[in-house]
């Protein structure tokens, strides 16, 4: 029987939120997660691009070719020069949930923002917002705290039409935020790169493109590719693939504008249809896995009101190019639609590319080659790992590495009110078995895991691809991952590695980063890989604890407690007990993110760290790493 509460559930137990406070109490249902800008998804990076979508969305109506942005400090100024918002509903645009001009498709046929939700978000969790709409010599202003009207008023102006917005992200929100840009470098190149004849202004920068996808490709080649790019333009859609040496793909996608990081349906199209065009071309049943192993390339598509995976849109959920609601004369109303995503994707891919494979026969053994290549290596190590498992699985070994948790990143679908748990599903990467014990005694097992090594794995940088194969330790972290004939089935949102802040632990740590960076490369660039970050000292006295992740926190809480100071130094995670550690791995825990830019050249940076020791390694690490004296070295 279940517990009964001591609690009065009356008429005053029922609230209405205003709709600022709505957002703000709930913020996660609008942009995510909140974060302080360390990580490419955080919620200031959401606030920025869901105010320069709208001006995008005037561009792509053919209003507007510029675009300027301006980040100071901590406060963002977005400048179009398209229509302008209507001068009367100025206030309403940008305060009353569900308002909007893009439920009609008359005026904004295929844009990102469809629910009217976007700038009023924005609005709520900016402790100063201001916006401006100048359209036929006059300008309707607003200028709101946290989402609360100071005024708003309606003057003459000789500014050209457009619209102008400025907002700085509330830090009781956002905690210590700052904006890196690199990030919002990475979302204005994006967009150049999508809008052909769009300019950006960047803090003075111009970022303009006139071959669209074939730029972006271009430009973040991080190796040389087997032949030369194809580049292919339709209605609604452009594509560009090539292949290379590199394990995994490495396939950019896009929905009218939008970075759709984590995929969706028209990146299953489009890997569906490139595997199906070859296999048709070159008339032999290829695995889809081995066509598309080293595939390097982006596709972009236009459909109207898209449907996205949560107010994120990283990832695309609408099954059909276009929807439409149609009143009959009966009074009946039906779904008329469009072509699936799939088939109208299919489509383009199998006869245009077909038609560019036999005009261009030069390309065509190259391609075949690495199909076989990438066929021949698989059949090889299949039979390894498969014997590697079940002798695990004999062992009982793999039950005693994963402890697994219940909710699942790959799982479509979550009980009612457990929708977000998709998001914080997690697998923490650790090694032995006291760390891994104390680990799993604090976890949240709905949605955390943890997977234990025993020792230090391979150095995958150095051995042959069989050699890894024959890894029990890796081939069992490549099955608890999920990622073993698809990165779509990865079971986790967040990969942890949570290692001693020793020298072994930064070995192993380097180990593990290694695997994931040579054979799924993808999952780093898709935002899933993280490293924990543990404290390294507890500072307190009879009243006080304050945990201290360097020493310069650490001297900081010595000098705020003052007297009868007790300093203690981890050295390893199986020292702070699980009482302890609990607090350190909640929804606040400290991640930093692994990143690795499309451009960057993989096999480059496994070769400085993991390579031959260098003379530029040495005076790397020299530079980088902190000694153990200076770690236990006081200054108060």
């Amino acid at each position: 029987m279940a517990e009964k509460l001591n609690h009065t559930y009356n008429d005053d137990s029922i609230q209405t939120l205003e709709w600022n406070e709505h957002i703000r109490r709930r913020a996660g249902m609008y942009i995510g997660r909140l974060g302080n800008g360390d990580r490419q998804g955080d919620g200031i990076y959401v606030l920025l691009k869901e105010i320069i979508d709208n001006s995008v969305d005037e561009f792509s109506m053919g209003f507007g070719k510029r675009i300027d942005i301006t980040i100071e400090d901590r406060t963002v100024t977005v400048r179009d020069y398209g229509r302008g918002i209507p001068l009367n509903k100025v206030v309403d645009a940008t305060s009353k949930l569900n308002t909007g001009g893009k439920f009609d498709d008359t005026n904004f046929k295929k844009s990102v923002g469809m629910n009217g939700v976007g700038t009023k978000a924005v609005n709520a969790m900016s402790v100063d917002f201001y916006v401006a709409s100048y359209r036929d010599g006059q300008c309707s202003y607003a200028h709101f705290r946290r989402g609360d009207l100071l005024e708003d008023a309606i003057v003459p102006s000789d500014e050209k039409d457009g619209t102008l917005i400025r907002f700085t992200p509330d830090e009781e929100m956002f905690n210590d935020f700052s904006f890196h840009m690199e990030f919002v470098e990475s979302l204005v190149k994006n967009y150049s790169y999508l809008k052909k004849g769009l300019t950006l202004v960047l803090n003075g920068t111009s970022y303009k493109s006139e071959n669209g996808l074939l730029d972006l490709v271009t430009e973040n080649m991080s190796e040389t590719p087997l032949y030369p790019l194809i580049h292919l333009e339709g209605e609604d859609i452009e594509i560009v693939l090539t292949h290379g040496n590199s394990y995994g793909e490495n396939i950019a996608t896009f929905v009218n504008g939008q970075n759709t990081r984590d995929g969706g349906t028209h990146l299953a199209a489009y890997r569906e249809a490139i595997a199906k065009t070859f296999k048709d071309f070159y008339k032999k049943d290829y695995k889809p896995e081995d066509i598309r192993q080293g595939i390097v390339g982006a596709i972009s598509i236009q459909i109207q009101e898209p449907i996205f995976e949560g107010q994120t849109k990283t990832k695309l959920g609408s099954t059909y190019m276009w929807e439409k609601q149609v009143k009959q004369p009966d009074g009946t109303v039906s779904t008329d639609r469009g072509p699936t995503i799939r088939t109208f994707v299919n489509d383009f891919v199998t006869k245009n590319l077909d038609n560019y494979l036999h005009m261009h026969m030069e390309i065509v053994p190259v391609i075949e080659d690495k199909i076989k290549a990438s066929q021949q290596e698989r059949e090889e190590i299949a039979g390894v790992q498969k014997k590697s498992r079940e002798r695990a699985k004999k062992t009982a070994v793999y039950n005693r590495k994963l402890r697994d948790c219940r909710f699942h990143f790959s799982d479509t679908r979550f009980p009612k009110g457990q929708e977000d748990q998709r998001e914080k599903t997690s697998i923490f990467i650790t090694e032995g078995d006291s760390a891994s014990g104390t680990i799993t005694k604090v976890r949240n097992a709905n949605n955390q895991a943890v997977f234990s090594l025993r020792g230090k794995p391979i150095n995958c940088f150095k051995e042959s691809r069989k050699k890894v194969a024959e890894n029990e330790e890796l081939n069992l972290l490549i099955a608890a991952l999920g990622v073993e004939e698809d990165l779509d089935n990865l079971r986790y949102n967040n990969i942890i590695v949570a290692t001693d802040a020793d020298d072994d632990g930064m070995h192993i740590r380097m180990l593990v980063l290694t695997f994931i960076m040579k054979y799924y490369p993808e999952l780093i660039r898709r935002g899933h890989v993280f490293i924990l970050q543990t404290p390294l000292f507890r500072v307190n006295n009879k009243k006080e604890r304050i945990y201290c992740y360097s020493p310069e926190e650490r001297d900081a809480a010595a000098k705020k407690l003052k007297t009868g100071v007790e300093i203690t130094r981890f050295k390893g995670l199986g020292e702070i007990s699980s009482n302890e550690f609990g607090a350190f791995i909640g929804d606040d825990m400290r991640l930093d993110t692994v990143k690795l830019a499309d451009e960057e050249s993989i096999s480059e940076i496994m070769e400085f760290y993991m390579g031959i020791n260098t003379y530029e390694r040495q005076h790397f690490i020299m530079d980088n790493l902190r000694s153990e004296k200076e770690l236990e070295d006081v200054d108060i």
